[in-house]
Parts: C-alpha cells; sequence; structure tokens
C-alpha cells in the first residue's frame, strides 16, 4: 500500500448522489486535510534529516568515547610503565650510592690506618731522637765533670731532665 499524498488529496473527487455531502463543506475539509498532511509530510522530512544527522553525530561521539577510552588506557599503561622504570632509576642510583659509600668507608678506615702507623712511626723516631740526644747530653756532662774538668762535681750539681 503506497501512502498518499498531498496531489492524492487535492486531486480526489467523489461521485455525486441525490442525499450526498455538501460538496463545498466536503472541498474546505480536503483543502485543510491537504494543507495539514502536506506540513506533516515536511515536518516528518526534517525529523529523518535531523534523526540522519543524529545519527552520525552519535557515531561521532561513539567514536570519540572508544578513542578517549583507548587514550585512557594507553596513558594508564605508560603512566606504570614510567613509575617502574622510575623505582628501578632509583634502586639503581640508591645501590650506586651505597657502592660509593662503601668505597669511602674503605678508603677513609685505610687512611686512617696510615695515619695511625705515620703516628706510630713519628712515636718511635721522636723516642729514638731523645734516647741519642739524652745520651749526648749524659757524655758531655760527664765529659765536664771528670777528673780534672770544668765542673766540679758536688751534690748540687743538678740533673738533667730530658724527658720532655
Amino acid at each position: 500500500m503506497v501512502p498518499l499524498t498531498v496531489l492524492d488529496i487535492a486531486n480526489k473527487e467523489f461521485k455525486t448522489s441525490l442525499r450526498g455531502y455538501n460538496q463545498d463543506e466536503v472541498d474546505e475539509f480536503l483543502d485543510e486535510v491537504m494543507k495539514d498532511y502536506e506540513e506533516l509530510m515536511r515536518e516528518n522530512d526534517e525529523l529523518r534529516q535531523n534523526t540522519s544527522g543524529m545519527g552520525e553525530k552519535l557515531e561521532q561521539y561513539r567514536s570519540l568515547e572508544q578513542t578517549l577510552q583507548n587514550t585512557l588506557v594507553v596513558a594508564q599503561t605508560t603512566a606504570e610503565e614510567m613509575k617502574q622504570a622510575a623505582r628501578k632509576e632509583a634502586e639503581l642510583v640508591v645501590r650506586e650510592a651505597e657502592a660509593r659509600a662503601r668505597e669511602l668507608m674503605q678508603k677513609a678506615e685505610g687512611d686512617v690506618a696510615q695515619q695511625y702507623r705515620e703516628l706510630e712511626r713519628l712515636r718511635r723516631e721522636t723516642e729514638q731522637f731523645r734516647a741519642r740526644v739524652r745520651s749526648l747530653l749524659e757524655s758531655q756532662l760527664a765529659l765536664l765533670t771528670q777528673e780534672g774538668g770544668l765542673l766540679p762535681v758536688s751534690a748540687e750539681t743538678p740533673a738533667l731532665d730530658v724527658s720532655r
């Protein structure tokens, strides 16, 4: 069944009968129906066009939504990868810092041990020097106090204190 058109309504003719409807009223009614039908057809076309446009927009929005979801997934994945990379890098930096700290501690301990050895060496040399100076002074004092020497031997002659 084919839908009516405005022309179908405008060209419709009714048979006349003796006790039939008033032709002017029928014509006026048909004109009014034709005008309303034409308006409905126009609105229907506009709605079809709008619906078509809305469908395209809806498809665009769905596509955009899918793109945004994909982008969000990629962004989340990238963020996780960056976090893991940062953690690994931080762990590496910490391990390197710990290794460097151990190395510095070993070097410092070695330096301290070297300084102690040097200190002990200097103490021994100081003691040896003191012993030689004491021996020299004692021999000089003995020479001076010998019989016929320059200094008389007495109980009041002070003893040399070279322990300093």
